[in-house]
């Protein structure tokens, strides 16, 4: 095979290649004989037929699979004596290929590029810290003790208020015609949670036990179910019983219930959990630092290709929840160009990252040990309290989902390795700043394929 380089510019290398006819008839010839080996022809033997009558029986139907592994197995064999790394599977453009005739064909392969690595000690980062407050720790105690709050039946003949627990029996209809999934019995709901549609729980307040009231709603636009989406709907609804919330007091005897020694020893470990909870946001606000300062100061070109592939992914989840109306508000006010240009842009920072945190993974020689994978799926078990069996069973049995957590687990490790690196300045902030995250709104929204950068 004889090979020229030609419009080679950037990370695009082009090869322009030829397959002597000789070399190609060689391997059609190759390829004829096995199959003739094992295929039974009438009046001859195994791999004794006359070959021009071999030729005339097979070469038609031999031609393209010797023709794509030729070319496949050339493209390879360019690669590697050019000593070239692939960002994407090589572009091959046969030009020519006839009876007799050379093939000809080039050779389109985008590079990944070459990336130099600085000093990261040079580095400064500050590291956000909060402490916690006491008003914090008494509002997550409130909010355990109201999570376990028991109701009682409402035994005096009075309406309902804002609080109680109506017991009801409904049934939805659009037009007359009730509709999937609009039915229930006995549903404990509590008026003024907001956990049904807007404007049903009202129409309940100050009635009484044994009422029938048919309260008419309209589906919000964003509805989750496409064909409820804002409609308007009336429910009949019988109010079967009242229950009232009983005071949950906040004691030892409480705190005993939640398996802790004592109200102290609760508030003890209510801190413990939100310090941790803490941590995990300063993390995640410096791992944004890092990032964005790599990408400051790291530059050099990116494959398109990768780049085309990840906005692609990114425009198919936005038109995914455009069409079933779950755009957030910031996507609603932008200008469809405008978001566009926005998305492509964090495909351009995705990629440049990836590469880049890549390379510095290659360069320190991390590799993903099980015990990060056993770490990662603690976390995300610790993630649902009480199922925990149920995450570690599912990890266990989907050999998938063990996979798709290889990617981010070294990604964390490689960022784990440069913070260790870096200089860290711990700034103390308040919770409200420690969660501040507007500056990743634009780009938290597409997010399933990979982490963020």
């Amino acid at each position: 095979m004889k090979v020229t380089e030609t419009k080679s510019k950037g990370l695009n290398k082009e090869y322009k290649a030829v397959i002597p006819a000789a070399d190609f008839e060689k391997e059609v010839d190759a390829k004829i004989e096995r199959i003739a080996k094992t295929t039974k022809i009438p009046g001859f033997r195994p791999g004794k037929a006359p070959k021009a009558m071999l030729k005339q029986k097979y070469r038609a139907s031999v031609l393209g699979e010797v023709l794509d592994e030729m070319l496949k197995n050339s493209a390879d064999e360019i690669i590697k004596e050019n000593k070239l790394r692939p960002a994407v599977m090589p572009e091959i453009n046969l030009t020519v290929f006839g009876d007799g005739k050379d093939v000809e064909f080039d050779v389109v392969v985008e590079v990944l590029p070459e990336i130099k690595l600085g000093d990261f000690s040079k580095i400064t980062l500050e590291k956000l810290m909060a402490e916690v407050p006491a008003e914090e720790v008494e509002k997550a105690i409130r909010y355990v003790a109201e999570s376990r709050k028991e109701t009682v039946k409402v035994e005096e003949d009075r309406p309902t208020k804002k609080g109680d627990v109506a017991v009801i029996d409904f049934v939805g209809s659009i037009n007359g015609e009730e509709f999937k999934g609009g039915k229930g019995s006995n549903y404990p709901l509590e008026l003024g949670s907001g956990s049904f549609i807007p404007g049903f729980e009202d129409q309940l307040i100050g009635k009484k036990a044994g009422d029938k009231v048919d309260v008419k709603v309209t589906f919000p636009e964003n509805y989750h179910a496409k064909d409820l989406a804002g409609k308007e709907a009336v429910f009949a609804v019988e109010i079967k019983e009242i229950r009232e919330p009983k005071e949950v007091v906040i004691d030892d005897e409480f705190a005993k219930s939640l398996g802790e020694k004592d109200l102290d020893s609760l508030r003890a470990k209510v801190v413990e959990r939100i310090k941790a909870d803490y941590e995990v946001a300063s993390k995640m606000k410096l791992k944004r630092a890092l990032l964005d300062v790599l990408d400051k100061e790291y530059n050099f070109e990116v494959p398109s290709k990768l780049i085309d592939a990840e906005y692609d992914g990114i425009v198919k989840q936005y038109e995914q929840a455009k069409k079933y109306n779950q755009l957030d508000e910031y996507e609603k006010s932008k200008d469809e160009k405008d978001l566009l240009a926005e998305y492509k842009e964090i495909a351009l920072r995705r990629v440049k990252l990836g590469l880049l945190l890549s390379e510095i993974g290659m360069d320190a020689k991390l590799t993903i040990l099980p015990e990060d994978i056993n770490k990662a799926i603690a976390a995300e078990a610790q993630k649902y309290p009480g199922q925990e069996k149920a995450v570690f069973d599912y990890y266990l049995k989907n050999k998938n989902a063990v996979e798709a957590l290889k990617a981010p687990v070294f990604e964390e490790k490689i960022v784990e390795h440069v913070l260790s690196k870096v200089k860290l300045q711990e700034k103390t902030v308040t919770a409200e700043e420690l969660y501040s995250f507007e500056e990743d709104k634009k780009e938290s929204k597409k997010t399933s394929k990979k982490k963020e950068k």
